[in-house]
Formats: C-alpha cells, structure tokens, sequence
C-alpha cells in the first residue's frame, strides 16, 4: 500500500464519518425542541433509518460483491447520503421527517459497512495494524467535527440574529447541521474515487455465492451476537442529547461529553491491532458490550451529571470493541470475495434490526417511564449479553478467498 493510498482512505474514513459529528449527537435534540417531535415520533424516526437498512445494505453489499466496483459503490453511497442530509433539513412535520429519514436510508447505512469492506480490502497486506490506523482518521473527523460544531452553531446563531424565546428550541438554527453534515459526505464519497479500484478490492462473487454465509455458523452467530448488543446499547445512544437535556444539560454539554468519548477512541482504535493480537476479535466485542453496559447503569442509576460525564469515556471501549471487534470478526470466518455482502448483513442485522427495536423501545420508555428507564434497562441487558460471550461465539479462524 502506497502513502499516497495511506493518506487518501484516512481522508475519505475522516470525511465520511466526520460529517456525522454534526448530525449523530444532536439530531434528536433537533427532532425534540426544533421538529417538537414526542418520545415515541423520535424513536420511529430514528427507528426508520436502520428499518430502510434492512434492505439497502444487502442491497449494496450484493451490487459492490457482484461487480467488483467497490469504491464506486462507496462514492456513489456519499453522493446520495449527502443528498438525503440536505432534504431532511427542509422537513417541518413528522411526515416530513419519515419521508427524509426514507430517502437517506436508502444510502446512509450502507456507507460505514462499505468504507469497512474497502479498507480490509486496501489494507489486507499492511499487517494487523493496517485497519486501525486508517479507521482512526474517522474518529478524529468526528472528533473535529463535535467540538467544531457549537462554535459553528453560535457564530450563525450570531450572524442570523437567532436567540432562544420563551416556548421555542432552547437553540434556534440547529438545522444548520443537515448542511455541514452533508458537505463533508460528499467530500467523502470524492475522495473514494481516488482510491485502488484493483487486485482484492475488485474480486467478484459468483451469482448466489452469498448462500455460503447461511452455513457458516460463526458468522451466524456473531451477527446473533450483535444483534443483542446494539439492541441494548444503539437506543439509548441515540437518545443520548435528549438524556442529557432532562439531567440538566445543555448543548454544549453534549459536546463536552463527546470529547471525553472520544479522547479514548482515538488511542483505542489506531491500536486495534495489539487488541486482536492479544485478545481477537470475540475478546474485543466482550469488552465492549461490558464496557457499554457498565456506562449505561452508571448513568441510568445516577442523576450525577459530572459523574455521567466522566462514565462516558466509556464509549471509545465499547466502540473498539463491539462496532470494531464485530466486522473484524465477521473479515476473519467469511470469504474475501463476500465481504462487502458479509458486513452489510452484519450491520443489517446488528446495527439495523436491532437498532429499530432499540430506538423504538427507547422512545418508548422515555415516554412512559422516563429519560432514565431506557438507560438502565440497556445497561442490565449488556452486562447479561457479555456473561454468555463464550456461550454463543466460537474463536474466529481467519477464512480464504475460495473457503
């Protein structure tokens, strides 16, 4: 792998996931105060995006496998997330909002399993630190783009004349982030132009060659496993910013918060490696389900802000671990030539499957019992899901192109 290749799929792992600084952390905050959405709206439209993924990422995974054309696949899937950012900025009503989330989830969930797929695929002779190192840079444009945003968010609240009333959003202008999120998309969705489109990025899968993952039993049973996991821990996530309102936070908390998520992650995931190394990949996704589940009591169970702030530095373990370890997992008991279809069905039905359930049992203990509920719930089943690790995954033996 060359540096100039180094330096373009960290730049297309950075936009790509940067953009998602702007939009993860605050967009059900926008949907509460700015779209006055209820509890049980925001979880069926947060609900919506991973529901429409069922389909699409199999979908792409499939077109990308079949033609070999992966990181046109890639681009083409920034190109209409991108798209779909700024149409869900213009919805004003909870139709609206479900049309928007629709149109986007047709590409944005297929995005990440896609960039996974390229990146094993470039860095498949770079050693076991090849993957890590590249993935980094997508936490680092997250990073840039969290802490960024309020600054951002000010100077056009500034610029526009926006100030909070009695009865409003506590933060007028909060749809600024659709833009920005869809910006750095598309510069993402360039950028994977640029990259190889040759040797392990362009095998091709035979027609029905995909039926092989229904007789693989470790694959079977990861994505079983992530199933679980995300369908205790995506929800509250989700979540997170409307949590943070109701213990006395603001926006800037929310964005504090991430930093100190993130200062973890970034040392956490450049050295993926050594974890593999040490551990593999069934020892990362236990220790990210557990660490999801301890920061997920702590902060049901506590009504300590500083404490659920300081609990959170949590969330760079359970994302090295769980939305790490799994592809990397799925990349070691599935064949070369079926990995784009392999982590599409494994982030369909782990991240997507079980994030519906998830925000949809979210939103609805938030409205029934509380902001705290779906935090404690989550947090209990996590820790339960990792005491049966060994239980439901075997060791993962690394597969060959023709297995």
């Amino acid at each position: 792998m060359t540096l100039r290749t180094r330096i373009t799929i960290g730049l297309v792992w950075f936009f790509t996931m940067g953009g998602l600084g702007s939009f993860f952390p605050f967009f059900s905050m926008y949907l509460l105060e700015n779209g006055q959405l209820s509890g049980s709206q925001i979880g069926m439209v947060l609900a919506l995006l991973p529901t429409v993924g069922l389909a699409s990422q199999p979908f792409w995974g499939q077109i990308a496998d079949r033609s070999g054309s992966r990181t046109r696949v890639l681009a083409i899937l920034g190109v209409g997330a991108s798209l779909g950012y700024l149409g869900l900025g213009q919805a004003e009503t909870f139709a609206d909002f479900l049309l928007g989330v629709g149109f986007l989830a047709f590409f944005a969930p297929a995005i990440l399993p896609t960039c996974v797929a390229v990146t094993l695929a470039v860095v498949r002779d770079a050693g076991p630190h090849g993957f890590g190192l590249s993935r980094v840079w997508g936490t680092v444009g997250f990073f840039v783009i969290v802490v960024s945003f309020p600054y951002a968010l000010d100077a056009w609240q500034a610029l526009q004349g926006l100030v909070a009333a009695p009865g409003g959003p506590s933060e007028p202008g909060l749809e600024l982030l659709f833009p920005i999120t869809a910006t750095s998309t598309a510069i993402g969705a360039a950028l994977a132009l640029a990259l190889p489109s040759g040797g392990a990025v362009a095998l091709r899968a035979e027609r029905g060659a995909w039926r092989l993952l229904l007789h693989n039993t470790a694959f079977l049973r990861v994505v079983l496993f992530a199933f679980v996991g995300f369908l205790f821990l995506q929800g509250p996530m989700a979540m997170f910013s409307v949590f943070v309102r109701a213990e006395g936070g603001s926006l800037d908390s929310v964005s504090q918060m991430w930093i100190l998520m993130l200062v973890l992650e970034v040392p956490l995931v450049a050295g993926l490696g050594v974890g593999l190394e040490r551990i593999g990949p069934r020892g990362l996704l236990a220790t990210g389900v557990f660490a999801g589940g301890i920061r997920w009591v702590v902060s049901g169970f506590s009504a300590d802000l500083d404490l659920i702030t300081g609990i959170s530095i949590l969330h760079g373990v359970m994302v090295a671990g769980l939305v790490m370890g799994g592809p990397m997992y799925v990349e070691r008991v599935v064949p070369e030539r079926l990995r784009n279809t392999a982590q599409g069905v494994f982030a369909m039905i782990g991240f997507s499957l079980g994030g519906i359930l998830s925000n949809l049992c979210a939103g609805w203990l938030l409205e029934h019992y509380g902001a705290e509920m779906p935090y404690r719930v989550g947090g209990i089943g996590a820790l339960v899901l990792c005491s049966l690790v060994l239980v439901i995954l075997p060791r993962a033996i690394r597969r060959g192109p023709s297995d």
